[in-house]
């Protein structure tokens, strides 16, 4: 005798600022969530959309009220408040196509397009350099401004035959995209063990191996062990202004004196600040781009 019952989820959908991107991230890790997904509207990129799914039996109406307790408490800390959840339950078998749903291919500047695994590619898209992402994985999908600042800057200025680090790498995806438009080398650590297997998961995906990208768990300090007292010519750092901050005295171990360094995941306001630590410690501002509330710099000596 076979049953009727369908297991099911419930699927929030909830407007955010994106300023708290990253503290959901972390959030959902430490919880366990790993089936979420972010999109970013192109009318309003102040504003994110949030898609998590949690499994109906584990989840009643009082979890999920606490849940949402605490992602108020999170946007708290940052001043700002989030709009009423939408929870709609989906039964299992269109669970998987509900979320994937969400990702489709994505154009990058001239040259890049960010492709979900599970997709073909794209006639209209073919001339692309591709870079195949696995969102399942959870950190960066190209689609925050930051990681789009970072990307529109690889893009218009290629790292032809650079060598390049990734400081706080995430899925990987800016480390893939420099080796994409040619660099020669890519050195990625992340302090999150999850960005760790989710870099390697996708370089693998790529068809990338340690002869062009070398993923470690750790910081600044670990860069510098893997480099062993050589340099690199272009540093890409998306995480955010506080932690740029308090790395900066440690650039000049990284960079050469052409060397120049790419940083995003800094809300304009916080430039300012961020500028005079910079040449505090002799490095310049040599552009900045910005989309909606956040900024990108690129920086080098003067």
């Amino acid at each position: 005798m076979t049953s009727d019952l369908k297991a099911s989820w419930w699927q929030l959908k909830l407007l955010f600022p994106v300023d708290l991107e990253e503290s959901f991230v972390w959030k959902f890790a430490t919880l366990g969530h790993n089936a979420f997904s972010v999109e970013y509207p192109l009318e309003d990129t102040s504003r994110g959309l949030l898609y998590l799914w949690l499994p109906s039996n584990e989840w009643g109406a009082v979890e999920r009220e606490a849940l949402f307790t605490d992602l108020i408490q999170l946007a708290n800390t940052f001043g700002t408040y989030l709009d009423q959840p939408v929870w709609e339950e989906v039964f299992d078998e269109d669970w998987n196509n509900n979320w994937k749903k969400h990702w489709q291919p994505d154009p990058v500047g001239n040259s890049l397009l960010i492709l979900p695994v599970w997709l073909d590619l794209p006639k209209e898209h073919s001339h692309r350099l591709i870079l195949r992402l696995d969102p399942g994985c959870a950190f960066g999908t190209g689609s925050h401004p930051s990681t789009r600042l970072c990307l529109e800057a690889l893009d218009r200025k290629p790292p032809v035959a650079l060598k390049v680090a990734d400081l706080g790498c995430g899925s990987g995806l800016l480390g893939l995209a420099a080796l994409r438009l040619g660099a020669c080398h890519v050195w990625a650590v992340d302090i999150d063990s999850l960005a760790v297997r989710s870099t390697t998961h996708n370089a693998q995906i790529n068809s990338l191996g340690s002869g062009e990208i070398e993923v470690e768990l750790g910081s600044i300090e670990a860069l510098k062990f893997k480099l062993n007292g050589n340099h690199v010519d272009l540093l890409l750092c998306n995480i955010l202004a506080p932690v740029i901050e308090s790395l900066v005295s440690q650039f000049q171990d990284l960079l050469g004196v052409n060397g120049r360094a790419l940083l995003s995941g800094i809300l304009i306001t916080q430039v300012p600040s961020l500028t005079l630590v910079l040449e505090e410690f002799g490095w310049c501002v040599i552009s900045l781009e910005d989309q909606g509330k956040w900024a990108l710099l690129e920086v080098g000596r003067p």
